[in-house]
């Protein structure tokens, strides 16, 4: 049988999730013993292995790194059997190797599959991100609009007082102004050490999470793999890339950005259909960590395909050989 050459993401996704789950299985090994390098390894080697399983003709789009820094799984890295659809793949083996290392929250195995040509190849810069969940009117925040603007259109959308927003916002010194204007308007304020594309999507669930909106800068490609799993879940994002020299000017324009000032909404950080697959290494507040009995290891995953909207948790159960 000829292998189909369309984006068949019903029958890609549980392959995709798969591969989260193996390089969960691998790198849940390193939890809190430091080693944030040999984690991370651990679930590149295992994601890599697993990917190459695959029926697709697969490029790393959104990865770790250029070429030269293999055995990462570098950006262009041709992954797959070679037959079946032409896909972008964006990865992170491994979100929060330092949460692995100290064993602390919401460390997690990230992965998103589209067509050819559907993902923003992103730079490996910061990017200025901005997000909601669903059931908002288009537009409400922007990425123009100052943080006390923000909380407050968002409040007055919701029908809330400033004071019921919480925002998530990552623990860095760069943000203190921002953390100091939020908490001016009154709104809660959920610091996070690492890890923001679970930041990004706890605004996804706000009933669950308590995250309205997710603000500040992170690593451009994590803010692609961010707009793909809101893609699937609902809510609205925002991006723009950050340069702070000529060298990351350049990586910009050899990924083929000529418009260095554009705002990425979610649907140009991720033109078509995407599938999304996470897995919890530690536990967290969107999946629960590796867990590990005297005969089995046990892992949650969250799958999920932007053409039905479907979210789907499973729990995956291996016995251990």
């Amino acid at each position: 049988m000829t292998p189909p050459t369309d984006f068949n993401d019903r029958m890609l996704s549980l392959g995709l999730a798969r591969v989260s789950e193996a390089a969960a299985h691998a790198s849940a090994r390193l939890i809190g013993r430091g080693d944030e390098k040999a984690a991370d390894q651990a679930a590149v080697n295992a994601m890599r292995d697993q990917l190459n399983m695959l029926d697709i003709k697969g490029v790393v789009v959104i990865g770790e790194g250029e070429r030269d820094e293999a055995p990462m799984l570098y950006i262009g890295e041709e992954v797959g059997t070679g037959d079946g659809p032409a896909v972008d793949i964006a990865l992170d083996p491994l979100e929060g190797t330092t949460l692995t290392a100290k064993d602390m929250p919401n460390a997690l195995t990230v992965i998103a599959m589209a067509q050819r040509g559907t993902l923003l190849h992103a730079p490996d810069v910061y990017m200025e991100k901005l997000a909601i969940g669903p059931g908002y009117a288009k537009d409400v925040v922007s990425l123009e609009m100052t943080p006390t603007e923000r909380v407050l259109a968002l409040a007055k959308a919701g029908g809330v007082k400033p004071e019921d927003i919480t925002c998530c916002i990552l623990e860095r010194d760069r943000h203190e102004d921002l953390i100091r204007e939020v908490r001016e308007t009154g709104a809660a304020i959920r610091l996070i050490t690492d890890g923001d594309v679970a930041g990004v999507i706890h605004c996804a669930e706000a009933e669950i999470t308590g995250i309205d909106m997710y603000m500040g800068s992170g690593g451009a490609p994590e803010g692609v793999l961010a707009a793909s799993a809101l893609k699937c879940m609902g809510g609205q994002m925002w991006g723009k890339l950050l340069f702070r020299n000529d060298d990351e000017r350049g990586r910009a324009a050899k990924a083929g950005i000529t418009d260095l000032d554009k705002i990425y909404s979610r649907d140009e950080l991720v033109t078509g259909d995407v599938i999304f697959a996470a897995t919890g290494v530690t536990n967290g507040s969107i999946v629960k960590g590796v867990k590990r009995e005297p005969n089995f290891i046990e892992t949650e995953t969250i799958l999920m395909r932007s053409k039905t909207g479907s979210v789907r948790r499973m729990i995956y159960r291996n016995p251990i050989k």
